[in-house]
């Protein structure tokens, strides 16, 4: 997979996010300002999925509770979403980002394989505090990675998908 750019992957799940959500839930998303770097991920649940092969990282899809409420009533047409629904919807959601990926990229270079969905409920921060010297060495990774954030024209839904790879 070396033959594709980071940029290519970035617009390949930027696209596979609007064209989920269309064609699940006929929700338009509008992409916002790219920003080039993973940080820590704020939300209350975040859904993500690993990919393997040439090119190895993660599909990381996050979201506060009030929107994922809200994308589980719509993806699994349920009238009250509770803590099952929405790890569901969420974990639904981010496998299908990274299908669409694996799906496009398998055909032409192979060697593509997804993990299972994680679904993390409750705040994700990363630790503030730089590392221990005293503990250890430490492991730098160096990784491409941005965070693309959509929302709706009304602002009722807004979510954060991440590619780290």
């Amino acid at each position: 997979m070396s033959g594709i750019s980071f940029e290519e992957i970035m617009f390949t799940i930027m696209s596979a996010t609007q064209d989920t959500f269309k064609s699940y839930m006929n929700i338009d998303l509008l992409a916002g300002k790219v920003e080039k770097k993973v940080g820590a991920v704020d939300s209350d649940v975040t859904g993500i999925v690993g990919v393997a092969g040439d090119r190895v990282g993660y599909i990381i899809f996050a979201t506060d509770k009030k929107t994922a409420q809200c994308v589980a009533k719509e993806l699994l047409m349920v009238d009250e979403a509770d803590d099952e629904c929405i790890r569901d919807a969420v974990g639904e959601l981010a496998n299908n980002i990274a299908g669409v990926f694996k799906t496009k990229y398998h055909e032409q270079y192979g060697s593509v394989a997804l993990g299972l969905p994680l679904v993390v409920s409750g705040q994700l921060r990363a630790i503030s505090e730089p590392p221990d010297p005293n503990e250890g060495t430490s492991i730098n990774v160096q990784c491409k990675g941005v965070t693309i954030p959509f929302t709706t024209a009304s602002g009722a839904i807004n979510i954060k998908v991440m590619v780290y790879m």
